[in-house]
């Protein structure tokens, strides 16, 4: 879901933020001549995401290292599955471990994360969506990390689609004037989505031609209100407090989408290291 070329810059300085001007510790203990051979391994079971910038970020700290992958994005994985192996010069390989196991764990677990949650709705009519309560600065990989989940994403960016909420209305001067300007303007492509967290809100969202709704901390007497009144006419998305103990029972109310914040906000990396093969 991301091109690697794109983010390199990105990633250098994810590496420059780690290293400073020099691995002190790495350049008082390791000669330049010696060479070591390490696996990174998953110490749990987990679904991969992220293995193309742990390996650019090793060969940027290393251009010499050989890496030989066993594994790639959206694999899932059991416990002691060795994902890669790395040989060549052991002071720069070492140099590169935090940053590139930062960004394994932190995509993994959000993948991971993700697959609980569609794996609770599978059957049902609903799909996953994510949000845009990114990590800045990280965004384009965890969201990646949520594909690999299994989930979908939701807007990259802002320039992505039109997502009319309550501060535009209130700042337009009602729901119907904000639908109006944006389906005046925005381009031919693109969708309208609207914010609603009333009923009425939905009728009149629909009746002002939005092209997708999203239902605003609706309880599940509401939700499925609101399926009613829409009938299938456009697509609707459910938001705000979910968790893995009530997605089930979102997706039951017949909604189409469900987005969860929580996925790249707050999921729990997983454990993976890297690790000397002793010969």
């Amino acid at each position: 879901m991301y091109n690697i070329e794109f983010i390199k810059d990105q990633l250098n300085l994810f590496i420059k933020e780690d290293l400073g001007h020099y691995d002190l510790t790495s350049a008082i203990l390791i000669d330049k001549s010696t060479t070591g051979n390490f696996s990174i391994n998953a110490r749990e079971d987990l679904i991969l995401s992220g293995i193309d910038t742990a390996v650019h970020i090793f060969k940027k700290c290393e251009p010499n290292c050989k890496i030989e992958l066993f594994y790639k994005d959206s694999d899932r994985l059991t416990a002691g599955s060795i994902i890669a192996t790395i040989a060549g010069p052991a002071r720069n390989i070492l140099t590169a471990e935090r940053t590139a196991l930062n960004l394994l764990q932190h995509m993994s677990g959000i993948a991971n994360q993700t697959a609980k949650y569609v794996e609770l709705i599978k059957g049902t009519n609903a799909k996953l969506l994510d949000t845009r309560k990114t990590t800045p600065g990280l965004r384009i990989l965890e969201k990646h990390a949520v594909f690999c989940g299994g989930g979908r994403n939701h807007r990259l960016g802002l320039d992505n689609g039109v997502m009319v909420k309550d501060n535009h209305i209130a700042v337009c001067g009602g729901l119907k004037e904000a639908v109006k300007k944006a389906k005046e303007k925005v381009p031919v492509l693109v969708k309208i989505e609207v914010e609603c967290d009333r009923l009425e809100q939905v009728e009149e969202a629909l009746d002002a031609g939005a092209d997708m709704l999203l239902l605003d901390n609706m309880d599940l007497s509401t939700l499925k209100e609101a399926v009613k009144i829409v009938n299938h006419k456009i697509p609707l998305e459910a938001s705000g407090g979910v968790s893995l103990n009530t997605i089930a029972d979102i997706a039951l109310t017949g909604v189409d989408f469900i987005s969860v914040g929580r996925i790249t906000q707050s999921s729990p990396c997983v454990d993976i290291g890297l690790d000397e093969i002793q010969n």
